[in-house]
C-alpha cells in the first residue's frame, strides 16, 4: 500500500533542509493545513504563503510541501493547532530551519459547467475530495479523489468552513477553476 509513498520520502532529492532569513518581529507568513487523507506521516502541508513574506520571499517553498520539523520540533503526528502555534512562537526569530519533503504539485483543474443543473460531479468533505462520478464533468476536468482543494475561481479556501465550500462549488457555473493539491498515495482501483 505504502510503497510509492516510502520511495518518495526515501528519496534524498525530495527531502530538504532549508534556512530562512527574517526580521525579528516578522511573521513566517504562511497557512497550513493537516496532510489529512492519503498521507504517510500525520504533518502538516503548506497550503499558501503571504506574499512578500519570508517564506515566499525565500524561493525555496512550494505549495504541496510537508513540514517535517521546524528548528528541530518535529511537527509528526502533532495537531494542527500545535503546529500552528510553534509557527507562531517564530516571530522573533531571525533564522528558521525547515525539514520539509517536496510533495507531488499543487495542480488546478478546469470544470466545463454550463448550467447549474448540471451536477459537479464529485463529494468533498472539509476541503478533500471524498468521492467522484464516474464520466461526469470533474472527472473529465481531472479532479481525484483525495484531492485537496485550495482554491476555488482563485479565492482562497483553505481556512474555509466546510458549507462554504459546498455553498460555493453549488453556485460556480461556466468555467469552475479548482486548484488542488496531490495526495500522495497513487488511487488503487479495482476491476
Amino acid at each position: 500500500m505504502y510503497n510509492d509513498d516510502l520511495i518518495h520520502f526515501s528519496n534524498s532529492e525530495n527531502c530538504k533542509e532549508l534556512q530562512l532569513e527574517k526580521s525579528k518581529g516578522e511573521i513566517l507568513g504562511v497557512v497550513i493545513v493537516e496532510s489529512g487523507w492519503g498521507s504517510i506521516l500525520p504533518t502538516v502541508i503548506l497550503a499558501n504563503m503571504m506574499n512578500g513574506g519570508p517564506a515566499a520571499r525565500s524561493g525555496k517553498l512550494s505549495i504541496g510541501d510537508q513540514i517535517m520539523s521546524i528548528n528541530n520540533t518535529s511537527l509528526v503526528g502533532l495537531p494542527l493547532a500545535t503546529c500552528q502555534g510553534i509557527i507562531k512562537g517564530l516571530k522573533n526569530q531571525v533564522q528558521v530551519k525547515m525539514n520539509i519533503v517536496s510533495c507531488p504539485p499543487v495542480t488546478t483543474v478546469l470544470i466545463k459547467r454550463p448550467d447549474l443543473k448540471y451536477q459537479l460531479g464529485f463529494s468533498v468533505q472539509n476541503g478533500i475530495i471524498c468521492s467522484l462520478m464516474r464520466g461526469g464533468i470533474a472527472e473529465r476536468g481531472g479532479v481525484r479523489v483525495g484531492h485537496r482543494i485550495i482554491e476555488i475561481n482563485g479565492q482562497s479556501v483553505v481556512a474555509t468552513a466546510h458549507e462554504k465550500i459546498v455553498q460555493a462549488l453549488s453556485n460556480s457555473v461556466g468555467e469552475v477553476k479548482l486548484t488542488h493539491v496531490h495526495s500522495q498515495r497513487k488511487q488503487r482501483h479495482t476491476k
